[in-house]
């Protein structure tokens, strides 16, 4: 056998985004052989003939040399040392992009490019374009600030990288870089699930210039969907499971969050307790070290020294606990939880120890403004009293650091640790938030929901909201016109009281009758479904009963099809419903709870079945998608076009718990606080009779420190003209405005009070394990940080609200029945983005 070949074109290599040709067989007369590479079909006749005649080989035509053109030399790679490579890296990663190389990081990016760029990775500039492409895919993977080299995001963005290069270049066209590696959207199984977890759909992708970017910067939204169900705000609304909610963790080396990969358990170790305690603490301290007043800077020092009145321009500062040793009579202020120690006492804790409180002189700052339970992390500001012996122990105890520390602390003042508005921490501005009105630091790459970061898709979500919920020139004029992207949330739902069905009935009346195109986006239906716990009562009677209930909440809604194939129905449950509710007799279980079981609840879903196949409709989740039912946890989130708006969805008789637990501050003149002012006012709106959907009725919007936004919150609703049964006002208007000032509505204190204390402390359960118990490998769920845009407390003891505080507009709906009032319904319609408005109904 005799192989024929050119001494210089069988090494060229093949060109450059196609594949290396493979040498064809032929079957000569005599005998096979392999033909040489690069055959041409066509040749002039100056073709070099076959160089073996004698045995009969067929002529094979080669290609000319190309004397003009030689081959290019294939890349050698070379060990590139990571302290070479290092200038190039800070430029691209830390100063573009504001990434932060580890050593083992460095040491990847260097044999990669040392591999795959060679010699020329300086002089051509190739290693510049790989750092580039990298540090962008790893910014739209949202892998956080800190670039580790052992982490599998880095790990999958080189070897997609990898698969598309050639000659030390990136491939952009042909067999350059797909959609599926340069999307980097975390899934190579399902694509379908990865965009519905980015909050985008298939067809409204495009790609702006793939030299730019590997990642979402090159991702915008059509500007008209061609798609008619794309154009439904419906369609990028999620409901998303607390158990199904990333959970993240603050790493204070770091300075950053990261992702909980582990799997979570309903029987974790005991560490994880304290891993509980630890994560609450180290996320509200970064956040008051972001805070103005507790900031330092040589400058604010000098000025307070030379000024008179120092102490108004010197900014406070968190002493750990374990340092007021030796330092008796000084005064401090203390960040750490309310604590009850064996013997009864009050103490704080912080991560470095333990210390007795003594808080019989001590005034909340501000006045009455927030309520104060063991379990919650506050501020105290006093002084440190030595003493011999740890103070009120009752045992032996130990002295130092890591346990309780010898003496007591004064307190003179207990305040809250003031909240974060949630532009400051996702680190955005700007009226639409968009990738270039930004400011320094912040969280906005971090992906808390799984829907994309704010800086990711924020600014391209709300853009795509402004089109689909732009109302006409005849809506915007009439600002009462009922419009799509609205929330309707029902309180309290008792389903084995016959007259809840007949309310919610009524409810549901008034919106099937509002024009089409304008019907409410989500129905929200709360717990408890039961008046008591059925489901503990023994025999098999609770869980038929149980059932029943649904059943019965089936046919009720059956009456509805124009309302169950153009919306969303969320039900959650509370304390009374199936299955904690069978152990717990109705106590308070441990959060998040899991949703209803689809055991009670097949005939509700049989009714929207039905409802979306007369109508002509698929299933839930197709692109011509009807209405659907969504039994979640509680609490849960909604969001709406992604990042842009996040509702917490929170079932919890909180104001009643509080009112139990609080700490009895000392009396001022102005009157009592604490405990003994929620005691008194337990009875006036324990029962729900009070309405703080006229809180700003006349009250005076007189900007106090707190933050509270009364003006958010509607006034007293009348009724419209030709419909009694809409926006009735529950109570009658005070009698004269002129008396504004000094006396506010018990309600509206009350709510002020409640929202101020829950959004302050960033947790939905501020309580002791033993008062509220939480999972504790799910606690991430009851985070309240970054703050959401609207948080939905249902609350059946506290009289009904709309408070904006921190930029959180915080609704409470009560119960649908109003206590007594006979023959009144009452729920909270929130438009997205903007104020919900107390309702109220006649049935």
């Amino acid at each position: 056998m005799l192989v024929i070949q050119s001494p210089r074109k069988n090494k060229e290599k093949a060109p450059q985004g196609s594949p290396e040709r493979t040498p064809r067989r032929t079957k000569p007369p005599t005998a096979p052989f392999f033909a040489p590479r690069n055959l041409a079909a066509d040749l002039p006749s100056s073709s070099i003939p076959s160089s073996s005649p004698a045995f009969g080989t067929p002529v094979h035509p080669l290609r000319p040399f190309n004397v003009a053109a030689p081959a290019k030399a294939a890349i050698l790679p070379i060990l590139l040392p990571p302290a070479t490579l290092r200038p190039l890296a800070f430029r691209t990663f830390t100063k573009k992009h504001s990434l932060t190389l580890t050593s083992s990081a460095l040491q990847e990016l260097a044999t990669f490019i040392g591999r795959h760029c060679g010699s020329g990775w300086r002089e051509e500039g190739l290693a510049e374009k790989v750092l580039e492409e990298v540090a962008k895919s790893w910014k739209n993977r949202n892998g956080g600030v800190i670039v580790e080299g052992s982490s599998p995001e880095l790990q999958d963005i080189l070897k997609n990288l990898e698969g598309n290069m050639s000659g030390g270049k990136i491939m952009t066209g042909g067999r350059g870089l797909s959609r599926e590696n340069s999307l980097m959207l975390e899934s190579s199984q399902d694509s379908d699930h990865t965009k519905t977890r980015l909050g985008l759909r298939p067809t409204t992708l495009s790609r702006e210039d793939s030299q730019t970017s590997m990642g979402m910067a090159g991702l915008v939204v059509e500007e008209e969907p061609d798609d008619e169900t794309l154009s439904d705000p419906r369609r990028w609304l999620k409901v998303i499971d607390a158990y199904e909610q990333p959970r993240f963790t603050y790493n204070t080396g770091k300075k950053h969050f990261e992702r909980d990969t582990s799997k979570p358990t309903l029987l974790p170790p005991a560490s994880h307790k304290t891993d509980l305690f630890r994560n609450r603490f180290n996320v509200i301290h970064q956040r008051l070290l972001r805070n103005e007043s507790f900031q330092t800077s040589a400058v604010s020092e000098t000025r307070a020294s030379l000024s008179r009145n120092s102490s108004a321009l010197q900014s406070h500062k968190i002493t750990p606990i374990a340092n007021l040793l030796g330092r008796h009579g000084s005064h401090h202020m203390l960040l750490g939880m309310l604590i009850i120690l064996p013997s009864g006492g009050l103490a704080i804790s912080d991560l470095t120890g333990t210390i007795a409180l003594d808080l019989s002189h001590a005034a909340a700052i501000p006045e009455d403004s927030a309520w104060f339970t063991p379990g919650m992390i506050v501020l105290i500001d006093g002084a440190y009293e030595e003493e011999e012996e740890s103070v009120g122990l009752g045992l032996s105890g130990s002295s130092g650091v890591g346990g309780t520390i010898g003496g007591r602390f004064q307190g003179f003042f207990i305040g809250q640790p003031p909240c974060e508005k949630r532009k400051a921490t996702l680190g955005v501005s700007g009226p639409d938030g968009g990738p270039d009105n930004t400011i320094g630091g912040g969280f906005g790459w971090i992906d808390f929901l799984g829907v994309g970061s704010e800086r990711a898709v924020g600014w391209k979500m709300r853009k795509l909201e402004n089109r689909l919920l732009r109302q006409p020139a005849a809506a915007r004029a009439d600002p009462d016109a009922p419009r799509r992207g609205r929330v309707v949330i029902v309180g309290e739902l008792n389903l084995d009281q016959p007259r809840t069905l007949q309310a919610l009935k009524k409810i549901l009346t008034l919106y099937a009758a509002e024009p089409e195109g304008s019907t409410p986006v989500a129905f929200v239906l709360t717990g408890n479904f039961t008046t008591h716990a059925v489901m503990a009562r023994g025999g098999g009677g609770g869980s038929i009963e149980y059932k029943e209930s649904f059943d019965a909440l089936a046919s009720t809604l059956a009456d509805f099809p124009t309302l169950l194939t153009a919306s969303t129905f969320v039900l959650v449950p509370g304390d009374n419903d199936g299955w904690a509710s069978a152990f717990s007799g109705g106590a308070a279980t441990p959060l998040p709870k899991k949703a209803v079981p689809a055991l009670f609840t097949s005939r509700v879903r049989r009714v929207f079945a039905a409802a979306n196949a007369e109508a002509g409709l698929s299933g839930a989740g197709d692109a011509g998608a009807g209405g659907e039912a969504v039994w979640t946890s509680n609490p849960s989130r909604l969001s709406l076009f992604g990042p842009s708006h996040e509702i917490v969805l929170f079932r919890d008789d909180m104001s009643a718990r509080l009112r139990r637990s609080a700490v009895r501050l000392k009396q001022t003149a102005a009157g009592t606080t604490g405990q003994a002012e929620g005691d008194e006012g337990a009875a006036a709106g324990g029962g729900g009779g009070g309405d703080a959907g006229n809180s700003n009725d006349d009250t005076p919007n007189d900007d106090d420190h707190d933050g509270h936004d009364d003006a958010a919150t509607p006034g007293a609703p009348t009724p419209e003209e030709g419909d009694d049964a809409m926006d009735v006002d529950p109570t009658p208007a005070p009698a004269a405005p002129a008396a504004r000032a000094p006396c506010i509505p018990y309600d509206v204190r009350a709510a002020r009070k409640l929202v101020k204390t829950v959004l302050d402390q960033g947790y939905l359960a501020p309580f002791r394990q033993s008062v509220r118990p939480a999972h504790w490998d799910h606690a991430a769920a009851l985070h309240l940080y970054p703050l959401p845009t609207a948080l939905a407390l249902v609350d059946a003891g506290a009289p009904a609200f709309c408070v904006t505080y921190e930029g959180c507009h915080v609704m409470n709906p009560g119960a649908v029945l109003v206590a007594g009032r006979r023959g009144v319904g009452r729920w909270v319609e929130y438009e997205v983005g903007r104020v919900g408005r107390v309702r109220e109904c006649l049935f």
